[in-house]
This record gives structure tokens, C-alpha cells and sequence, in this order.
């Protein structure tokens, strides 16, 4: 047997170091590193059957070329030279009429620098590709936190376990920030206060001193509502905001608007509940707020979260290393993207950018001045756009069109690889190379393979390294291996050989990184005010740059044929689209289901474990109804990202989600959606 020391890939804050032990060239178990602070030696349900992943049987282990209609899963073993040899031909030919018709399509299926964003980068900027703004998860949130505190920056997470009062806004924290609980579970054994605020009942809801059930996208006025109270009783540190902020008289006039009643009549929640929460917040010392991205997936997104990172200079909390916020702390590290990604390799042209959000109208977007080319070709890597992207009946429409060349990298025949014309086989994170940030914490992680990769599975980077040799690209970055890439990442900044010895290196960041200001802001100061949100014509922000509550598009109640607001929140057991074919935490997540109070379940004749349709202009998608007062009244809970073929039906939680987009960071508003609900026949 043999040890390797590795790092989770997923799309979570926690970014655990993994210890693999393999027998015989088989990865037989997958813990946590007890030696790693954040990990401790815990792992979550999902990463600990990592194994079982990596082995699965129907792991995609040979190059796969498509032998029936789009959509079918049909396909036949192709070699790599072959396969290799007719996606250079197809995306040669594009090119030379326009190399804005090929599309990259990727995003957090792992999040390594080396497999997600390095050798990839080099090829389509070199090619001239069409850009990808990346957007399905976090800008909102991420572009609203830098507009404030100057980036993603924030608290030092082991500092929760000595806060007093802990704000967990927009996270289930059992589900999506394991480690985090932990130290929550610290402070409160301490004596801290623990207060959840989330349209849901969740998991971490049920474990908290305090559930606030607000309705979805009504955070930002909450917060302005916490300012209001803060400010008529005084609960303010006037120095703190006299030499570290910046726009204090003209936040101060529009919080003093949000008066308790009003507050509680947009949020749906008591006064009274909204008065005590302030106090806490205002009198307890040190206070803290572990904010996730769920506030911010509607159209007032941004603003949300720019009011919600405001809170903590008002009171002062920045003194403490206790106190403060944290959303993320991705911008603490010194990664050398330009080492990566090689943007000199455009040579001075300036592709189009297409959003990721709005993949499913841009599929079936003709060519146009406006728009440009239409979309020809698609490589699809470290995502699956088909289960995942909002409004997916357009999305299916669009990867199903004949005339739309489709390669997809995979370790499993996804709704997305379905619809591929080429399917090529990629390696999981226990057989290669790949060196991480954290946005949970401030830790450099490396990526050791364990194993040799399965059958003819090739890792994204080494994918890219043979389509450029293919392509005739002759730079000599094209040739760097995927252990050099590691070392490129962050350049002299991190001590490779540390990470090599120990698998992590930690970054050296202050305790307490805001206590005497000194924010990475234009003004070094926490901005309230944002001269660069104001001029820049951004939904909700124009000539003001104040943060500010944007309503829902589609308010809850305000429909009268979709009178329920709709949340989709990730199932416990899977990782968005990510563990659901891992048949023991599939066994763990039963089926799809829709959570429903159980008075819009009596309104609407609808028994428990009933079939049920939810629908809206957009689509419709039939599921199991589950009543539950996980569900507060007027919301129902879409659990998702289930696979669309696992479906009722072959649809899942995102038929009937929008492509509309944010105020700020032009990102996705999945939990900006009303629907009906119908009942169907029992089953």
C-alpha cells in the first residue's frame, strides 16, 4: 500500500488536502489530512466516496464518436489519433472563416489551476476563439465584494470559532461548508449565538439558535434594514467609519428609509425578529457574517451583497480578527494568471464575449452584426451546461442542432456529453497533476496523481497540449507539462518545494486583515460608495453607486398565474450536477423532489409524495412533491442539479429558471423564478 497526498477539486470553500491509499495501482480509500489545519482529517459524504468515483464502471475510458441522433448517448470507441485528428479538421476549417464561431464552454468541474484554466486558456486565445465570461456561480456576489472591500477578500475562517455572534446568510453550511460548521459548532460550545438567514429550513437552519425565513432576493433590504436600527440606537463605531469608510452621509440617508415595517413587509418576516437581530448584531462583540453565494443568484444580487459587506465597518466588527465577513478569500492569493493563461497569445485581437448564463439563446442565435458568427463548434470541459445553465429547454434545443460540431471532455456520459459528437475521456483528480487556491480559506494546496490514469483517460491539460500539436501551434508554452504548470501558478510567490514536502503551504495573511482599514480599494477605504460602479452603467448602480434593494423580476405572489416564488437550492448528497451517477449517495438523495409548505400543498390538492407539475412561461418539469415546512409559505424548494435523464420525464429543476441576469457581475438569477404547481395523477 501507499499514501499520496492530494486536494479535493470541487467547487466548495473548504478546498480539503486528501490522503489517497492505493493497493495494487487501485485508489481503495480517500480520507482527510489530519495534518491539514482546515481539513482536520474530516472529509464530507460526497469527496469521501471519492473512490468509488474514480472506479466507477461506467467511467468513460476511450475516445467516443457519436452514432445516433443528439441527445441518444449512442456512440462507438474511436482512437485518439482519429478522434484528435477530426476535431483539428473541423475547428481548423471554422477557424479560417471565423474563429469566433468556436466557443470554450468550461467552469468549476474541477477547480485547479492546471485542469481548469491553464493549457485550455493557451489554445482558444490562441485560436481566437470567442471568449467565455464565466458567470454561472459567483460574479454577483465576487464583483459586489471588490466594489466594497476591494476583493475577495475577508475574514480568516479559524477565527468564527472565537466569534460571539455568527450571521450564516445565504448558506447551508452542513451541505456546502463543512468545515465552517465546525468552527461554528466551536463558538457557539463557547457560548456564540448562531442565527441563519435563508428562505429554507435547511439542514443548518434546524442546528441554528435562530432561523430568519425571509423571502428570496429581499437580503439587500434586510441588510438596510439592520443599517436602519443600527443607526437610530446608535449601535455604530463613528471612528472606525470616520477613517475607514468612504460615502457614510449618503448610505446613511437611504438606510434611514428602511424602517422596521417596511423591512418586514418586503422580507415577509416579523418586526420584531428584524429589531432583535440588529441589537445582536450592534451589541455583541465580536460579530461575524459567513455569507455564501445563494443571496446573491437574483436580479438585486449584487446589491445584496454590497449592502450585506457593509454591515461589518459600521459596527466596528473589523477590529476583531473575530469579527468582520467572509464570502471569499480567493483574492488573497498571489496566483500568476498571465503565467497560466498566456493572453499574449491573442496577438491583439479582441474576440466577442459570450456569457456562460446565456448559453441556451445563444446557441440558437443566428449570425448578426450585433451578435456576430453563430456558434459552429463547442468544447465543453469541467462543466455540464446541459443539466446545469438556467432555462434548459432552450439549452437541449441548442446542443441538439445538426449543424453544431460538439466535443466534450468527460469521465461520464452527462445529459451534455449525450448531445457530443465527440466524447474524449478525461482523468479525475486521483491521476494528475494540479496545484489549488481555497475561497474558504487561505491555503496553497497541491495535486499529487495517486493512481495512473484509467484506461485511455488524458487530463485536460494534456488534451489541449495534443489538440495544439495538432492545430500546428509551435509556441513553445504549448509544450510545458502539467508538473511545470503547477510550478507557473504562482511563480516565486510559493515555495513549490513546500508543497511538494507537505502537499499545502499557507499564505501569510493578517489575523485580523481590515482592523486599522487598509482595504484594497481604490480609496483604501471600505466603500460604500463606488465611483467605479457608478460610472459604470450596471443595472441598479448607475450615478449612484450606493448599494440599494433591486427587487425580484418575478416577485413572489405578484403572478397571478405563478404565484409561488421558486428556489433551487444543491441537494445535500451531490456537488450541483457533480456525484449524482455515485450510486450510494444517489441511494443517500432518493429522488428529484420539490419541497412545499403544507398550506400552498392544501391550496393546490396536492398529497405527499405526489407527482406534481411545476411550470411558468419558460417550461415545465414534473417531480415528486414533498410538503414540508422546510418550505415557508409562498416558496417552494426545487432540489437540485438532478441529471435530466434521472428525471420525470427527462427535464429537471432548470426548465423553468431564467437567463436573465444580475444588477452586478452579469450573473444568473436562479432563484429569481415563479412557477405554478399543479398535481398530477399519484404514483
Amino acid at each position: 500500500m501507499a499514501e499520496v497526498v492530494g486536494a479535493c477539486p470541487h467547487d466548495c470553500p473548504d478546498t480539503c488536502s486528501l490522503i489517497t491509499t492505493v493497493q495494487d495501482g487501485r485508489a481503495v480509500r480517500v480520507r482527510g489530512n489530519p495534518a491539514h489545519p482546515p481539513t482536520d482529517g474530516v472529509l464530507c459524504a460526497k469527496v469521501s466516496r471519492y473512490a468509488e468515483r474514480t472506479h466507477h464502471p461506467q467511467r468513460v475510458l476511450t475516445p467516443l464518436k457519436r452514432v445516433g441522433a443528439k441527445g441518444e448517448g449512442r456512440f462507438e470507441p474511436i482512437g485518439w489519433d482519429a478522434a484528435l485528428d477530426e476535431i483539428a479538421q473541423r475547428l481548423g476549417a471554422i477557424a479560417a472563416r471565423d474563429p469566433q464561431a468556436i466557443l470554450p464552454y468550461s467552469y468549476a468541474g474541477t477547480m485547479g489551476l492546471v485542469q481548469g484554466e491553464s493549457m485550455d486558456r493557451r489554445f482558444f486565445l490562441r485560436l481566437g476563439a470567442s471568449l467565455l465570461d464565466r458567470t454561472i456561480c459567483s460574479t454577483a456576489g465576487g464583483e459586489a465584494l471588490t466594489h466594497t472591500l476591494g476583493g475577495k477578500v475577508g475574514m480568516k475562517v479559524e477565527f468564527f470559532a472565537e466569534s460571539r455572534l455568527i450571521l450564516i446568510w445565504g448558506s447551508n453550511s452542513i451541505t456546502s461548508n463543512l468545515h465552517f460548521w465546525r468552527l461554528a459548532q466551536q463558538a457557539r460550545r463557547a457560548g456564540a449565538r448562531l442565527v441563519c438567514i435563508d428562505p429554507r429550513r435547511t439542514e443548518t437552519a434546524d442546528k441554528c439558535d435562530e432561523h430568519i425565513a425571509l423571502l428570496p432576493g429581499t437580503d439587500g433590504a434586510l441588510a438596510l434594514g439592520l443599517m436602519h436600527q443600527l443607526i437610530v440606537n446608535d449601535w455604530l463605531d463613528h471612528d472606525y467609519i470616520e477613517r475607514h469608510t468612504l460615502g457614510w452621509p449618503a448610505l446613511k440617508e437611504r438606510a434611514l428609509l428602511w424602517n422596521p415595517q417596511r423591512v418586514a413587509q418586503v422580507c415577509g418576516v416579523p418586526e420584531a425578529q428584524i429589531i432583535e437581530l440588529a441589537r445582536a448584531y450592534g451589541t455583541t462583540k465580536p460579530a461575524a457574517i459567513r455569507v455564501n453565494y445563494g443571496l446573491q443568484r437574483c436580479a438585486g444580487g449584487g446589491n445584496a451583497m454590497r449592502a450585506v459587506a457593509c454591515l461589518p465597518a459600521l459596527t466596528g466588527a473589523w477590529r476583531h480578527r473575530a469579527g468582520g465577513l467572509l464570502l471569499s478569500t480567493s483574492g488573497h492569493y498571489p496566483v500568476d494568471r498571465a503565467a497560466l493563461q498566456r493572453p499574449d497569445l491573442l496577438a491583439g485581437r479582441t474576440p466577442r464575449t459570450i456569457n456562460m448564463s446565456t448559453i441556451g439563446a445563444d446557441l440558437l442565435r443566428p449570425a448578426s452584426p450585433e451578435f456576430g458568427p453563430a456558434v459552429q463548434a463547442l468544447v465543453v470541459y469541467n462543466s455540464n451546461p446541459v443539466a446545469v445553465a438556467p432555462e434548459s429547454r432552450q439549452v437541449a434545443a441548442g446542443f441538439a442542432r445538426e449543424d453544431l460540431f460538439t466535443v466534450v471532455l468527460e469521465q461520464f456520459l452527462t445529459d451534455t456529453a449525450d448531445h457530443a459528437d465527440i466524447v474524449l475521456p478525461a482523468t479525475t483528480q486521483l491521476e494528475h497533476w494540479d496545484v489549488h487556491l481555497s475561497y474558504g480559506h487561505t491555503d496553497v494546496l497541491l495535486n499529487r496523481p495517486a493512481i495512473a490514469p484509467l484506461g485511455q483517460a488524458r487530463s485536460n491539460a494534456q488534451i489541449f497540449r495534443d489538440l495544439a500539436a495538432r492545430m500546428g501551434f509551435d509556441e513553445p508554452c504549448f509544450a510545458d507539462s502539467d508538473e511545470a504548470l503547477c510550478r507557473q501558478a504562482y511563480g516565486d510567490k510559493v515555495d513549490f518545494d513546500v508543497l511538494l514536502q507537505g502537499g499545502f503551504a499557507r499564505l501569510a495573511v493578517p489575523d485580523a486583515p481590515f482592523a486599522d482599514g487598509g482595504f484594497p480599494t481604490p480609496s483604501g477605504r471600505c466603500e460604500f460608495f463606488s465611483a467605479a460602479l457608478a460610472q459604470s452603467g450596471e443595472a441598479g448602480a448607475v450615478g449612484d453607486g450606493l448599494p440599494n434593494h433591486v427587487p425580484n423580476r418575478e416577485v413572489a405572489g405578484a403572478h397571478p398565474a405563478y404565484p409561488l416564488a421558486m428556489i433551487s437550492p444543491p441537494a445535500r448528497n451531490f456537488l450541483n450536477s457533480s456525484f449524482v451517477n455515485v450510486q450510494t449517495l444517489r441511494d443517500m438523495e432518493g429522488e428529484p423532489l420539490l419541497e412545499i409548505h403544507p398550506d400552498d400543498a392544501a391550496a393546490r390538492g396536492i398529497a405527499s409524495e405526489q407527482l406534481v407539475r411545476v411550470f411558468n412561461d419558460r417550461g415545465e418539469y414534473r417531480v415528486k412533491a414533498h410538503i414540508s415546512t422546510r418550505a415557508r409559505p409562498g416558496v417552494v424548494n426545487g432540489l437540485g442539479i438532478w441529471w435530466r435523464k434521472l428525471g420525470v420525464a427527462g427535464t429537471n429543476v432548470n426548465e423553468v429558471t431564467s437567463q436573465q441576469l444580475t444588477d452586478i457581475g452579469r450573473g444568473p438569477t436562479f432563484y429569481d423564478c415563479a412557477v405554478q404547481v399543479a398535481a398530477l395523477a399519484h404514483v
